[in-house]
Order: structure tokens, then sequence, then C-alpha cells
């Protein structure tokens, strides 16, 4: 039953990627085979943001193409979540663990992270479950617990925030007395599994500091008439205005919430008994600190505290946006909303028979559906696949084995194609010819601009903005991209260019000035 309810649920929420193609939204960008760069295991002029993610794709894509990649680790994602709550849940009623898999694997956190494309993040999510039950069996001192919780860790840490996530909750979990080994043992491999992106942002040329104005671009977002600590308790929050559900500033989604919680703090009292040794209160702690985490930038005198400490301590800028941390207190919040919807079972039974207890059961099965109807069907049909146009492999067959820079126009981060429905995604460019391609590395969140760290990018952007053509940056290639109702490229920035290939969608220049980089 538990696996068959997390396939309805992947099944529902990903029935868009039924047809072919890829899913291109902000973050979420697959390309059919991704180069293996040295540039993606360690960045040398910017920080590893997705390290050793964009490397395992890479080495993924040149067995199997982009579209089943994507179509894999995101289903992978959905039954992880599912499954893994449904099995780590203490339940007496087979039921109680439905409820825990829709409970986790269907909320607003899941959701605007899928919007936003933040896949590699969500496999921390889907696999939180398994290393909580995993660092539990530890503490039961099982023979097998220990390689279960390394490998239930090993899918977050493709991510930085995703690899925090699993070394905190590894060493919440399970630091106490009597049992230095077998702690310091779990902490140092998980610890060894974020050696990627440790090391990496030690090599890289980047300034790891960041730009203090994207605390506030970045800090947790209202949703609806709850403010923003509403919107956090409910697990959404996201600063991304666009990537949110249009159900959550429905007016009734704070009730929704409300009730979720109340059935949430009903059922610790359960998960605390059946838990023994005070594993749930660690949960809960854990649960707390990201809780805090994610309200770091919205709390009452420490926004202008973590401006500080981004803008000098290097690495502090994961904390910007804290949203992301909320992945803990998503999982308590279902496994206690599904105790406490057996609990609630139990003392309706004794009044209505079985028939009230499993209407009690049902309702809260589909509780967290009616509070986020439109997660279904790639979240309204916003998770739809396309065909990248004929023009990008031409572009990167000419690119293909020929040294030198590619700068990508009109110069900046994201894109609105035509052929993608105006949707907004991250350049996929980079990802899809086998160059060194700058884009700008600049953000922009509403009117706020949040600078970026790469150098060469400032050096070109600063070249571009004095009005030079884009010769002068020194690059080899530049590649113009048809937007959809975007900046037109000013002909003047395109002189001294050579054409090379010309097409509706892409127009490929080489500049025989250039030295090769």
């Amino acid at each position: 039953m538990l696996a068959g309810v997390g396939l309805v649920v992947t099944l529902v929420v990903l029935a868009p990627l039924a047809a072919p193609g890829y899913v291109l939204s902000y973050d979420m960008v697959f390309v059919p085979h991704q180069p293996l760069r040295a540039e993606l295991v360690a960045p040398s002029a910017s920080l590893p943001r997705a390290v050793p993610l964009d490397a395992l794709v890479s080495l993924a894509t040149q067995a199997v193409p982009g579209w089943l990649l994507q179509r894999v680790v995101v289903a992978a994602v959905l039954l992880l979540a599912a499954i893994g709550a449904g099995r780590l849940v203490p339940a007496r009623h087979p039921v109680t663990r439905l409820v825990a898999a829709v409970g986790y694997a269907w909320t607003p956190y899941l959701a605007e992270r899928l919007l936003i494309g933040h896949w590699g993040l969500l496999l921390a999510y889907g696999s939180l479950p398994w290393l909580v039950a995993a660092a539990l069996g530890v503490r039961e001192g099982r023979r097998r617990a220990l390689p279960a919780l390394l490998l239930a860790a090993a899918p977050a840490a493709v991510t930085p925030t995703g690899g925090l996530i699993a070394l905190a909750a590894t060493a919440v979990l399970l630091v106490r007395r009597g049992a230095v080994r077998v702690t310091a043992a779990a902490v140092g491999g998980v610890l060894l599994l974020n050696a990627p992106w440790l090391v990496a942002g030690v090599l890289t040329g980047a300034d790891a500091r960041t730009d203090p104005d994207g605390v506030a671009a970045f800090s947790a977002r209202a949703e609806n008439w709850s403010g923003a600590f509403g919107a956090l308790a409910g697990t959404g929050g996201i600063w991304n205005a666009q990537t949110t559900p249009v159900s959550r500033s429905s007016p009734l989604a704070p009730i929704g919430t409300v009730l979720l919680l109340a059935l949430a703090v009903l059922g610790y009292r359960l998960l605390r008994r059946r838990w023994p040794g005070g594993f749930a209160d660690r949960l809960a702690g854990l649960a707390a600190a990201s809780f805090v985490t994610a309200a770091l930038g919205v709390l009452p005198g420490v926004a202008a505290g973590l401006e500080w400490l981004v803008a000098t301590v290097p690495g502090a800028g994961v904390l910007r946006d804290g949203q992301k941390f909320l992945v803990p207190y998503a999982l308590l919040v279902a496994l206690g909303f599904a105790l406490g919807a057996e609990r609630l079972a139990e003392a309706v039974t004794a009044r209505l028979g079985r028939s009230g207890a499993a209407a009690v059961l049902a309702g809260a099965l589909l509780l967290p559906v009616a509070l986020l109807p439109d997660l279904a069907f790639g979240v309204a049909g916003r998770l739809r696949p396309v065909e990248y146009p004929a023009d990008w492999d031409a572009v990167a067959a000419r690119l293909d084995g020929r040294p030198g820079e590619v700068l990508s126009l009109p110069f900046g981060a994201y894109r609105a194609y035509p052929w993608n429905g105006a949707r907004t995604v991250l350049d996929p460019l980079p990802r899809y010819v086998d160059a060194d391609v700058l884009v700008d590395d600049t953000l922009w969140v509403g009117d706020t601009e949040v600078a970026g760290e790469n150098r060469r990018v400032a050096e070109v952007r600063q070249v571009l903005a004095g009005g030079a053509p884009a010769a002068v940056t020194g690059v080899r290639w530049v590649v113009v991209q048809r937007l959809a109702g975007g900046p037109l490229v000013d002909p003047a920035m395109l002189a001294g260019l050579r054409e090379v290939y010309a097409g509706d969608d892409l127009t490929l220049y080489e500049n025989p000035a250039a030295r090769q980089r």
C-alpha cells in the first residue's frame, strides 16, 4: 500500500512528464548530453553551488539521455519522500503510514522547489526520512544501520545545502555519551561526502563573500495574510513569487495550516512515546533550528547581522535563502500530523466506531492535497516538457573542439524562450556546449540587484555597459539568443565579429581578433 501510494503521488504530480522533451524551469536545466569539463568539478571563477551535482549529471548523460535522467531523478525525489516518511513514522495503523507519506510528499516546499528547479536540493528532501531511520538504527545498535545512513546521505550531498542538512541531522541525532566511535564514523563519513564542494570552495578564485543585498532579496516571503512566518509554518515562503503555487495565496490556506499543525502537535506526544531515548526531541530540536534558519532574514534585529555575516565571512552566503533549510521541519510536521490523525481516529473509534475512525484517517490523507491542489499535474501544468530547437545542436557541433571563451547574449543569467512558453529558465548554453560560456551572474529579485562573484564576468559586464563591442572583451565566440519579448542585441555590440551560423533561435559569431584564452 505504501509503495502504491508513493507511485500514485509521483504519477499525479509528474503526469506532464509523460510527454517527450525537457522540463526547463528556472534552475532546472537538463540537456541531451552535458559535456564533462573541469569547471564542473572545480569551478575556477564561481562558487561551487552545483558541485558535485553538475559533474554527476555530465557523467550520467554519457550513458543515458538527459530527458531520461531528468525523469528518473525527479520521480526518485517523490518516491523517496513518500515511502521514506511512511516507513519512518512509528504507526500502529497502516493508514497512518499513508498519511505520513502524502503529508511529506505533498507540501508547498516540494512544489516551490520543483518550480524553481532545485531538484538537487529535493534529493536531500527525499533522503532525509531514510537518514533519520538509519540514525535511529545506529542508536539501537543495528548492524547495517551505519552504511544505510551514509547511503542515505549521499544523494543529499550532491549540493552544498543538502550536504549541510545531512551533516547537521547526523550530528544532532547521533552525538551522545558512550557512542563516540560510531558517532565519529557517521559524522566523518557524511563530512567526506561533502568534500567535493568543500574542496572546490577552497580552491575557487571567486570571492566567497556575497552581496549583503541578497539577504533581503532572498528572505522568506509572505504568501497570504498570515505573513512570512505563516508561510514558513506551512513549509512555504520561497522568495520568488513566480514559483509559488496559486493556492498558497488563498485566504483559507493559513486555516488549513493551523489544522495540520494542531494535529502535528497532538501526534508529537505519540512520537516521543514510541521513539525512546529522547530521539524525537532531538529531531524536534533539529526541526526548530531549521525553522529559525529559514526565518533569519525576517527575524527582527537579525537581518542586519546576517547582512554583515554574508559580506564578511566566506561561505556564509548559503544562509541567504534560509527557506531551503526547512526540510527537517517539514519532516517532523508530516510525522506528527500522521500520528495526530491516528490518535484522533482512536479517540473517535470509542464514540463512532470504526467508520468514524476511517473517516478521520481518510480526511487526514486528503488534507494536504486539498490545501495544495495545484501541485497535481506538474504544479498545474507549469512543468511541461519542450524540445530544444535544432539550432542548439548546430551551434554545439560548431563549437565542439574549438578553443576560446563563448559569450552568451543578451547578457543575463536567465532566459525566457518562445519555444519554452516564455517560462523563465537559467541559460542552458553553458551546459549544452563543450566550452567555457560567460553569462552574467548578476541576479535581479524584483528591483533589487544582487551582485555575482565571477571576476571575469564582471570585467565583461563593465566593457559591455560602457558601450564597447563584444569583440573588445577578448572572447572568441559570441552566441546571440532569441528571447520571448526580451531585449534585442544592439548591432553595434556585434561590430568586428564574423557570422558563423545563423538560425531562427541562435546566431553564432566568431571574433577573428581574439586571442585564444
